[in-house]
């Protein structure tokens, strides 16, 4: 019998995952949106909910749950729905524990993911965009060349989530004149690391305002072939970008969730030439079209999670779901800020922040891993 409903464990967790977006993450997102700042003590209550460090090993001090993206992208979506950029913070860390537990070496996962077992909240992040027009992860700038018996990484590298606070950045580079994702490697750099730069202001963004991101520069920045993720192996680069940009779409998908659930009640409730708006076809029409994406924006993301977590070839399949998801998701937020008229428009209502992040969400590749 073909199933296409979550298991109860993933009902639980998603469940749960709700509740924490509207208890703790709907009430504080406009707030942090208008200062551009992060609230700390909401980092910690969601590493204490095990959102990123709960899929590491027990022998490595943590939960023991079994890495599965599309668990990922359920509780992406519902951290989206609370609010995208808190929820880009809060996972941060998964763009680097998710690449080491996919790839990484016995000694290098012995190493590192000690580091987020403990109570208290751990940054780390990857470094992965780059600021080149239509930037493409398969022609990447920043090169790894060999050197002595390690590697000297060169490049500059943008928006980078929780630069300013991360420990260690996994930096992913090209290693030879070729492009395309096969010939990506990713090395694990600490923030101290002699020839990296780091800057000091965050970038300035459209959208995600609370949600801190640097620039990163390295200069002949030398790691040791012990810090290569994957030692010898090396990574699968295709993978690495495609659980990237799953867990993003996933977020995408939960702002435009957020914006329908919004404008429903709404649309019932504004009444304009003597009868609810909801009951005119053009916004009743607009609503239901906005609901039939959804649920096809959401079962393009599973399949490719589906994929990722089968070993299967994702690339397809997030190709797919990226070019529709990317496209139909910022329509959801463009036709409910529309179903609001002005109201839409102002700061009291919070669809234009929804709007804002949508388009800064489905622009970026890499803010979450699935």
């Amino acid at each position: 019998m073909i199933s296409f409903g979550p298991t109860e464990e993933q009902e639980l967790i998603r469940d749960t995952v709700r509740e924490f977006a509207l208890a703790e993450m709907r009430d504080i997102a406009r707030a942090a949106d208008e200062s551009s700042e992060l609230p700390a003590e909401f980092l910690q209550t969601s590493w204490e909910l095990g959102l990123v460090n709960s899929s590491i090993p027990e022998e490595f001090g943590g939960g023991g749950m079994d890495r599965s993206p599309i668990t990922s992208v359920m509780l992406q979506e519902e951290l989206g729905y609370g609010c995208a950029s808190l929820a880009s913070a809060a996972l941060a860390p998964s763009l680097f524990i998710h690449p080491l537990l996919d790839f990484g070496t016995d000694e290098q996962k012995a190493k590192y993911l000690p580091l987020f077992a403990e109570s208290e909240f751990h940054a780390a992040s990857l470094a992965l965009q780059e600021s080149t027009f239509a930037f493409d992860p398969g022609s990447l700038r920043t090169i790894a060349e060999p050197k002595g018996d390690g590697y000297s990484l060169t490049g500059v590298k943008r928006l980078v989530p929780l630069g300013d606070r991360a420990s260690h950045f996994l930096v992913v580079a090209r290693s030879g004149a070729r492009t395309g994702l096969a010939d990506l490697e990713a090395f694990i750099v600490p923030r101290d690391a002699a020839g990296l730069t780091i800057s000091e202001e965050p970038e300035k963004t459209l959208g995600l305002k609370s949600l801190p991101c640097s620039q990163l520069t390295l200069e002949n920045v030398e790691v040791p072939a012990a810090d290569r993720l994957g030692g010898e192996a090396g990574i699968d680069g295709a993978r690495l970008v495609n659980s990237c940009r799953v867990g993003s779409l996933a977020l995408a998908l939960g702002i435009a969730r957020g914006m329908l659930e919004f404008a429903i009640p709404y649309a019932k409730e504004r009444v304009a030439f003597g009868q609810p708006i909801a009951q005119k076809q053009t916004i009743a029409f607009m609503l239901a079209d906005i609901q039939i994406e959804l649920n096809t924006m959401r079962w393009m993301i599973w399949k490719a999670a589906s994929m990722l977590e089968n070993g299967l070839d994702a690339t397809p399949a997030t190709a797919l779901a990226r070019t529709y998801v990317v496209r139909e998701a910022m329509k959801a937020a463009d036709n409910g800020l529309q179903v609001f008229g002005g109201h839409g428009f102002i700061r009291d209502y919070p669809v234009e922040m929804w709007y804002r992040n949508a388009r800064t969400v489905t622009v970026l590749d890499a803010l979450a891993s699935a």
